[in-house]
Formats: C-alpha cells, sequence, structure tokens
C-alpha cells in the first residue's frame, strides 16, 4: 500500500504485481473500498501490474469536508487520471464497478489518452430509482441527519445483501470491513455527498458516446441495483463494444472471478472469448 495525493486529496492505493505486464486500474463502487476486489485482484496481479485505489472519501483515503471537496463521478475521473500521471503509467487498462464504471466513463471520454481498454461493470450510467434504504437519506433536512447517525451495520449489510448480491450468495467479509470504513462522521458526510451525487446521471450518459476506446460491458443477468437491460442499452451507444452477461448479481467478480478474469484478460489481449 501507499498514499498518493490527487487533486490536493491523499488517496489510499493497493498495489499489485508489479512488472507482471500493463498497468490496469480498479475503480470501486459505492459504500466500498479497494475490498471489492478481494476477489480477483491476486489472479489480476499475475499478469497485470494493478493499482486499486480508495476514491476519495472512501476507505483509508482521506475525507476531506464536501465544502472542501466537490464529490462526486467527475471529480474521481479527474483524481484516477492524476493517479495515473502519478505512477506513470501512460495508457492503462481500466475497470469500473458501479459508480467506479461512471468514473471509467468519464475518464474515457475527457482523457482518452490515458485509457488503453475500458472494462465497464455494471456501472451507473442510466437514471435510476432510489431503493427504500437511501430515500430517507436523501430527503431535505432530515435525510442528511438519519444518514450520518442511525444508517448502521444492519442497514448496510442488507445493502449489499438485498441489491449487490444475488440471492443465495453469501455475504463476503469485506462488507463488513467496508462498514468500519465508512463508520466514522467524515466518512459518513462524504458517502451522504456522493449519494447525493449519484441522482444526476446526465453528465454521464452525455458521454458515452464519446468513449472511442475498445470497450467491455460486463453485467449479471440477476443485477437488482441496475437491470439487466441497461446493459444491452449501453453495448449499443458505445461504439464497437463487447458485450458479457454473467448469471449474477449486480457484482460479477465477486460471485464469478475466474470466469471474470478469464474473459478480461481474453479482453485486453485483443482476443475474442
Amino acid at each position: 500500500m501507499r498514499d498518493v495525493t490527487a487533486r490536493g486529496v491523499r488517496m489510499r492505493v493497493v498495489e499489485a504485481g508489479e512488472g507482471q505486464g500493463p498497468p490496469l486500474v480498479l475503480v470501486h463502487g459505492f459504500l466500498s473500498t479497494h475490498l471489492d476486489f478481494d476477489d480477483v485482484i491476486d489472479q489480476f496481479s499475475l499478469h497485470f501490474h494493478v493499482i486499486a485505489p480508495d476514491l476519495p472519501g472512501s476507505g483509508d483515503s482521506e475525507k476531506p469536508s464536501p465544502a472542501r471537496y466537490a464529490y462526486g463521478v467527475e471529480s474521481f475521473a479527474e483524481a484516477v487520471a492524476d493517479l495515473i500521471s502519478a505512477y506513470g503509467l501512460g495508457r492503462a487498462f481500466v475497470l469500473g464497478h458501479g459508480l467506479g464504471g461512471a468514473v471509467g466513463i468519464t475518464l474515457a471520454a475527457l482523457h482518452p489518452e490515458l485509457v488503453n481498454r475500458l472494462i465497464l461493470v455494471a456501472p451507473l450510467c442510466y437514471p435510476f430509482a432510489a431503493r427504500t434504504v437511501f430515500r430517507v437519506p436523501l430527503l431535505p433536512m432530515v435525510g442528511s441527519v438519519a444518514f450520518k447517525q442511525f444508517f448502521g451495520k444492519r442497514a448496510f449489510r442488507s445493502h449489499f445483501r438485498n441489491w449487490v448480491y444475488s440471492e443465495g450468495f453469501g455475504l463476503p467479509e469485506q462488507v463488513d470491513h467496508n462498514f468500519e470504513a465508512f463508520n466514522s462522521p467524515s466518512g459518513r458526510e462524504s458517502a451522504h455527498a456522493v449519494l447525493q451525487s449519484m441522482l444526476d446521471t446526465r453528465p454521464t450518459v452525455a458521454r458515452i458516446t464519446r468513449i472511442r476506446r475498445p470497450t467491455l460491458v460486463t453485467w449479471g443477468r440477476e443485477d437488482r441495483m441496475f437491470p439487466a437491460h441497461h446493459a444491452l442499452k449501453l453495448a449499443r451507444e458505445i461504439p464497437d463494444a463487447r458485450l458479457e452477461l454473467f448469471d449474477t448479481g449486480h457484482a460479477p467478480h465477486a460471485e464469478r472471478p475466474e470466469d471474470f478474469v478469464s474473459i478480461v484478460r481474453q479482453f485486453c489481449e485483443g482476443k475474442r472469448g
């Protein structure tokens, strides 16, 4: 692990497989950390130089006040751009899950010179209905207080059990680790600011057709967070995108890690399965 300053914010970065191959940057989703990729990072490190940051406000990265840092997709994309430059990676393969997928879309649209190929895992890109657990936090005045003080471990675990993983898939232990990283005043304040920013997906949608890098769209057929028909729409809108569907929920890399790594490797090597 090491710390890198990006856009004035200290980011904790996990690095694996240095010298093993081309750079692969992994960008996690909402309420998560680099642990989002615990099930695949070792396998990826056999073939790639893996860089997995905790986004600003998450995990062990700095959690500045929203008054000082504009939490949201574009800010995160610029932070990842700084990270790629700080490591001197040139062009990197960029893989983003959920919110991290929106970051990948934005990075590829705004900084194509930094992206070799783009891998999107059920990305946040089209409008979606906020689930019940997040509707109260979005209410004026009381929502912020409710989220910062009463969104406890049970609700956190329930969110991942009911919306992230498919029915019958046990909760990985990293969910509890991610809760501990979230469960501080600064962590909750940062997460609430990110949640508010996620509701307006129009800037991300507008950037989809600007992607000119080879792109792999992956999705779980049983995704209850963002429905799988979004995958078909996204793959049509990105020029020459490749689409892979898994019999999983919102996190195919966690539920089918070996198949996921194999497909991503084939794509990065320019092969078709």
